[in-house]
């Protein structure tokens, strides 16, 4: 691969699910917590703490923990500026920028995740890249699974070791 092609992913789910729906699992923490991880803190830039229902804002810091891995693990970044229809733009740590958006294509409602900015080191294509893009499939996978009335796919088993 050439190293722009390093730089960045997207992944595609078709979700046969409401625009809202999508969106409401994106911006709150307890939409977050609901499919994709064990903690999703997000606060203003004056520190104070938002309600786990309540939308988070374009400059609001979040801190993430995920099930199966310890609490020394915790990513932190930023909320950023949408664009382009986007339902959500956020820093992910040192991994780059993620923006996901919706869009229709037939009847079908499409999710899309885009991670940009991915540094271009050796250890980042295999962390960011291929870790990530690996990562955000399973996730989007089983946000689909949640909406659609399915199971929560995740293993929530802290004693498991998944190594």
């Amino acid at each position: 691969m050439e190293s722009s092609e390093w730089s960045q992913f997207t992944v595609k789910i078709p979700v046969n699910a409401s625009i809202e729906a999508i969106s409401k699992a994106w911006t709150s923490q307890e939409g977050l917590e609901n499919w994709f991880l064990r903690l999703a803190e997000f606060s203003s830039p004056e520190g104070i703490v938002r309600e786990r229902n309540e939308k988070f804002q374009v400059g609001d810091l979040y801190q993430w923990m995920w099930h199966g891995w310890s609490d020394e693990i915790i990513e932190k970044g930023e909320i950023l500026p949408s664009e382009e229809d986007e339902i959500i733009r956020f820093t992910f740590g040192k991994a780059g920028i993620v923006s996901v958006k919706t869009y229709q294509e037939g009847s079908e409602t499409i999710l899309q995740l885009t991670q940009s900015q991915i540094p271009l080191e050796e250890d980042a294509k295999l962390n960011f890249h291929v870790g990530c893009k690996t990562g955000w499939t399973f996730y989007l996978l089983n946000l689909k699974s949640i909406l659609l009335g399915g199971l929560d796919l995740r293993n929530k088993n802290n004693e498991l070791n998944m190594d």
